[in-house]
């Protein structure tokens, strides 16, 4: 039973989902089948899986990176499925915030520079946009950092500049695609009490991993086997469930 209340009007709603990638000589591969689920405003939930299981395609697919074959995708009650590219790359730069394993940070500028990045793209000026990264740098503790090059911090304060470019647009909803896979398990607890703080604060966070301890900080899990949905509810029912 999905972990969501029915008065609430979802930010994400997929209904009937499938992936299937199309080959040379007739061949193809079904990723994801008839997926069905709603997320409401100010959820964590971790979508989990094995490697292959299609919570990657799933992700791509809800941070609008890619379009399901079939079935329906609506982001804040907006119909997103058959949007073109440019129109998902304006749906992204309004509506979501993403968060990498790898950082996808620019090593060659300043922290500052990364952290607005996405601003430059709606038009605003250099001296707001400092304003703002100073704003969102404050609030992952990196106050100060501002003009240092990513190279000059650790891996763990880089992952806090991706979350702080993340929050920049003041999106409805982060995706964050296993976001402590580089780093060390104290680092990483670190990151993930910020994204726990972040959703403290009203933020939905939807988290892809394999790590049971991450997917430990969320209050929700939606399991994905074999490209279907195999579960969704409360992590802790699961827990109890597999015991």
């Amino acid at each position: 039973m999905a972990a969501t209340d029915s008065h609430e009007k979802p930010v994400i709603a997929v209904r009937d989902l499938c992936k299937t990638y199309f080959m040379p000589g007739g061949m193809s591969q079904s990723v994801l089948k008839d997926v069905s689920f709603t997320v409401n405003s100010g959820e964590f939930v971790a979508i989990m899986g094995h490697s292959g299981s299609g919570k990657s395609t799933l992700m791509n697919i809800l941070g609008c990176l890619d379009r399901p074959t079939s079935g329906v995708y609506e982001l804040a009650g907006k119909n997103v499925s058959d949007k073109t590219d440019a129109e998902l790359a304006i749906i992204r730069g309004r509506e979501i915030g993403f968060v990498f394993q790898n950082f996808n940070l620019l090593m060659k500028r300043s922290i500052a520079d990364n952290v607005s990045l996405p601003l430059i793209y709606q038009g605003i000026g250099e001296k707001d946009r400092y304003e703002r990264a100073v704003q969102m740098l404050h609030k992952v503790q990196l106050q100060g950092y501002e003009d240092r090059l990513p190279t000059q911090i650790s891996g763990g304060m880089q992952q806090r500049v991706a979350i702080a470019r993340a929050l920049i647009n003041n999106p409805k909803i982060i995706f964050a695609d296993e976001p402590t896979g580089n780093l060390d398990s104290k680092t990483s607890d670190e990151i993930m009490e910020l994204f726990t703080d972040l959703n403290r604060q009203g933020i939905t966070i939807v988290l892809v991993t394999h790590e049971d301890d991450v997917a430990d900080y969320a209050r929700r899990m939606i399991k994905i086997g074999d490209g279907r949905k195999v579960y969704d509810g409360l992590r802790a029912d699961y827990e109890k469930d597999e015991a």
